[in-house]
């Protein structure tokens, strides 16, 4: 089968019209220990694409642990809403380098930032970031929720609920959420489907818990896949592939 019929295929049978995509910023460093690895995040801009493609309308939150992760700098002494602040300020780094991959790839996008720096990136307005998805503009939202204590991960549930986003993508280094550690466990068992109490319950690390909360309130499922996979990820949005799924 040739890839324009892959794409066809692809297109006809997605049935998701709108959804979030949640990237850590260790996803962006490749193997590097530390920062940005231009090819890795060629790699992922080039998934969003594809899904782009498909005419799927796209949202993105990505991390900042590949520069500086706000728990980790308290941890050290750095008083914890400074060392946040930093991490939010890491999060619009990456996503601006997630931007310039996309546009070079001829993507129209729209860094919206929840801290106001209108030199680099767009203010957080809900209508006009509807807005933005509505012309097929992939929104990339930075700098969290813009307050201290909440993580990437709330920011992206948040978001996710403002936008009417269908459902959370999380992409990550594993194929889906298993009862333990995958790579310290042979014997790790990976699920389908695994329910939001159970998520919070057995601690199960898909993320923290008000960003499961607040996807729980609102009904919102969370579908956890790998990175890793070619193309994976426009295959899961066609119900293929290897993942899991949160939900109630």
């Amino acid at each position: 089968m040739t890839s324009s019929s892959t794409d066809s295929s692809d297109q006809s049978e997605t049935t998701y019209r709108r959804v979030m995509l949640k990237i850590s910023g260790e996803a962006l460093m490749g193997d590097q220990g530390y920062g940005l690895h231009p090819p890795t995040v060629q790699r992922i801009a080039e998934e969003v694409k594809a899904v782009h493609d498909l005419g799927v309308e796209i949202c993105m939150v990505i991390g900042g642990g590949n520069i500086f992760r706000g728990l980790q700098g308290s941890a050290q002494g750095m008083e914890r809403t400074t060392a946040d602040y930093m991490g939010m300020l890491a999060t619009v780094m990456n996503a601006l380098a997630m931007q310039s991959a996309l546009e070079e790839m001829g993507v129209f996008t729209r860094v919206i930032s929840a801290i106001t720096m209108n030199e680099v990136a767009e203010p957080y307005i809900r209508r006009r970031a509807v807005r933005h998805l509505e012309k097929k503009r992939v929104c990339i939202f930075a700098a969290g929720t813009g307050n201290p204590y909440f993580t990437t991960d709330t920011a992206a549930t948040l978001r996710a609920n403002e936008m009417n986003c269908e459902a959370i993508f999380k992409g990550t280094k594993v194929d889906g959420v298993y009862d333990k550690d995958p790579e310290k466990f042979d014997d790790a068992k990976r699920y389908d489907w695994v329910s939001y109490d159970d998520v919070l319950a057995k601690r199960l690390g898909v993320m923290d818990a008000s960003a499961i909360a607040l996807a729980r309130d609102n009904n919102l499922p969370i579908i956890v896949f790998s990175l890793d996979e070619p193309r994976g990820l426009c295959g899961i949005l066609a119900g293929r592939g290897t993942y899991t799924k949160v939900g109630g």
